[in-house]
């Protein structure tokens, strides 16, 4: 498995942008496609975005195309989710996901995964 600690969330306003970032450590990181997900309260745990393990591949929710981009920095075991024009509606807990190397877009899937980290979008 890898060791997941995700970082950045925070409290903006509609339109406003954030950068979350998963440092990552234990099995390969370079050969692990990473996700994030996000669970809003009393709603089911739903992909944001993932990135394959060369970053050959990206994947994108309908929901978060055109304003969320996936990175990885395979250098620096870290992957990262730059979040611009955000809505109230994305508020939710974020976690980063790890799985061996290709995509996936079901939970499931993956079999490392953080602590999570709170944003929060107000109107």
């Amino acid at each position: 498995q890898v060791q997941l600690v995700e970082s950045g969330g925070g409290l903006v306003q509609a339109g406003d942008s954030l950068r979350l970032s998963c440092a990552a450590s234990g099995r390969t990181f370079s050969m692990s496609a990473m996700a994030w997900f996000r669970q809003a309260p009393g709603k089911e745990r739903d992909i944001v975005a993932a990135i394959s393990w060369n970053a050959d591949n990206t994947y994108y929710a309908d929901s978060t195309k055109g304003r969320f981009t996936v990175s990885r920095d395979n250098a620096k075991n870290t992957v990262y989710l730059q979040m611009n024009s955000l809505k109230p509606e994305d508020t939710a807990v974020y976690y980063c996901a790890a799985r061996n190397f290709n995509i996936a877009t079901i939970d499931q899937a993956y079999d490392s995964w953080g602590q999570g980290t709170q944003v929060t979008v107000s109107s």
